[in-house]
């Protein structure tokens, strides 16, 4: 039986679960809380609290059997966690013959708004994409010692149902920041469970991957899209210098780049449900509106 373990069984991962345990796959992951491992058993996976501070048995036990894993959390200022407690256990397993590592297109620096694909360097700047590309290389590596496939999925930024700016514009949250020229990449939840499955399914002969939708668009845009959906006036527009961003908000601005999904289409064989923000939004409101 094919078992997919996953390091993190959080949004993203989930999307990516389902579809797999549709097809008869044992399913097991973490959380970092009781109640996030509740949320877990809740749709009948395995589910193991780790917050990453020290090894648990029950994951030990775990992966031992897992054919699949499948890693979702980030590294911290002691690098990788999983790799700090389970990299033992990873290595010495028997079972195992591939590892999916979600990592961020954050690794790349500022390219000014050109185009970029994977052959461009990861010179991220800051200190969490600095951790990201530390992390992908201590993966990559892993699994060149333990001779399993290893691919690294670079994503865009993330959005899906519950998690949009139909959603924020419905709490009263959203904003609109107007930085002239700067774009970003977005992509669907469900593309990425799209591009990780392709991965496990053996589509692909690189190892690292952009998944990012093709069209990056200004932020402003956006939300001017799902207000015009929602028939609301969109919030008004905030000059970037006057807007109060968190300092994890203010770095998406820090650097302006077109990401390229070239590799993701002619190597995955991926075609996008949802190739801009408008398919994607649209999908959302009409699924808004079935529940």
């Amino acid at each position: 039986m094919n078992r997919l373990f996953c390091f993190g069984l959080g949004y993203s991962a989930s999307f990516i679960a389902r579809g797999l345990a549709d097809e008869g796959w044992s399913v097991a992951g973490t959380a970092r809380t009781r109640e996030g491992a509740d949320a877990i058993a809740a749709q009948s996976y395995d589910a193991i609290v780790f917050d990453g501070t020290q090894p648990c048995p029950e994951v030990q036990r775990a992966l031992a059997r897992a054919t699949h894993v499948l890693v979702s959390i980030p590294p911290d200022a002691g690098g990788d966690p999983v790799l700090r407690h389970y990299a033992d256990d990873l290595e010495r397993s028997k079972a195992l013959s591939w590892i999916g590592y979600l990592s961020t297109v954050g690794v790349y620096g500022d390219s000014q708004g050109a185009w970029i694909d994977e052959t461009a360097p990861a010179d991220a700047t800051s200190v969490r994409g600095q951790r990201r590309i530390a992390a992908e290389q201590a993966w990559l590596a892993l699994a060149e010692r333990r001779g399993v496939r290893a691919q690294v999925f670079r994503l865009a930024g993330i959005y899906g149902p519950g998690r949009s700016a139909i959603d924020r514009l419905r709490e009263g949250t959203a904003h609109r920041i107007v930085k002239p020229g700067h774009v970003f990449n977005r992509i669907h939840v469900d593309d990425i469970a799209q591009a990780v499955c392709a991965g496990i399914a053996g589509r692909g002969g690189e190892q690292i991957y952009n998944v990012a939708d093709d069209e990056p668009a200004p932020p402003q845009d956006v939300i001017v899209y799902a207000a015009q959906l929602l028939h609301m006036p969109p919030p008004p527009a905030v000059p970037f210098e006057d807007a109060e961003l968190t300092p994890m908000a203010a770095s998406f601005y820090a650097a302006n780049k077109r990401i390229s999904n070239a590799r993701l289409r002619q190597e995955l064989g991926v075609a996008l449900k949802f190739p801009t923000y408008r398919e994607g939004l649209r999908a959302i409101l009409a699924h808004a509106s079935q529940d």
